[in-house]
């Protein structure tokens, strides 16, 4: 059985993959860069990420982060730990999202990050306060303000190769300009502008490993003109050149 909290440190190499269980990332030093089905936020101090059981994520850290980490056991570890606040705890797991820690909830991660958490009692009695303490989230509220992120991927994926601005996102979602910023900024932790960025150097990557496509066509496909400039921004985005991301791709299917 896996551990139930863990303490994790991050670097620059990209983790990308999906698990068939709930986690929840608390920051606890530094800035970990996240995405979770095309939302992407960072995970500092007092804030915390949520992935759903089967959710496509990535994330990695340029300059190294500290976090806990907290892997829900299967089954019916919920109703049996938490009791009435089983239900609350299922629906804040179901919805990816970035969440702030108020200040006692802060002070529980801390504490919980300096103990033994290797001891199971310890790591599941933290657990089950850490999440009974989380319940006051209101998953429900939070789901009505999200933004139709499967359009927006869609319509980003679509125009990957054409100038884009936040305007045109801004009429995919029916708000004004300023409203969207606001909205991204408060669901994800970054602006529009980033968003769009992020994704089309996910799809930069994801042509790289699926296709032999040139650099500089998969470069112009997701909008950059320069191959240089193209390069540059992977390397910053995920810590490799495009060229050290498809040798990875190739000597991990061989």
């Amino acid at each position: 059985m896996r551990p139930i909290l863990t303490l994790r440190q991050y670097t620059r190499d990209l983790i990308v993959h999906s698990h068939e269980h709930a986690q929840l990332v608390f920051g606890l030093s530094g800035a970990l860069d996240f995405e979770v089905e095309g939302c992407g936020s960072q995970v500092r101090q007092q804030s915390f990420v949520v992935i759903p059981s089967g959710a496509h994520h990535a994330c990695g850290s340029p300059d190294g982060s500290r976090c806990l980490v907290m892997d829900i056991p299967d089954g019916q570890w919920l109703v049996h730990s938490l009791g009435e606040h089983a239900d609350a705890s299922r629906r804040l797991l179901e919805r990816p999202a970035r969440l702030s820690l108020d200040s006692g909830q802060s002070q529980l991660v801390n504490w919980l990050a300096n103990s033994p958490v290797s001891d199971p009692l310890i790591a599941q009695q933290g657990a089950v306060l850490l999440l009974a303490s989380l319940n006051h989230a209101q998953p429900a509220e939070l789901a009505a303000r999200r933004l139709p992120y499967a359009a927006l991927d869609a319509y980003i994926e679509q125009n990957a190769g054409y100038p884009l601005q936040v305007a045109d996102l801004a009429r995919v979602a029916g708000l004004s300009s300023a409203r969207l910023h606001a909205r991204f900024m408060a669901e994800c932790g970054q602006t529009p502008m980033d968003y769009m960025r992020s994704r089309r150097l996910h799809l930069a990557v994801q042509l790289l490993r699926d296709t032999v496509l040139p650099m500089g066509e998969i470069a112009s496909r997701v909008g950059y003109n320069s191959q240089s400039a193209f390069s540059a921004a992977v390397l910053r985005e995920f810590g490799a050149s495009p060229g050290q991301l498809r040798r990875d791709s190739r000597d991990k299917r061989q």
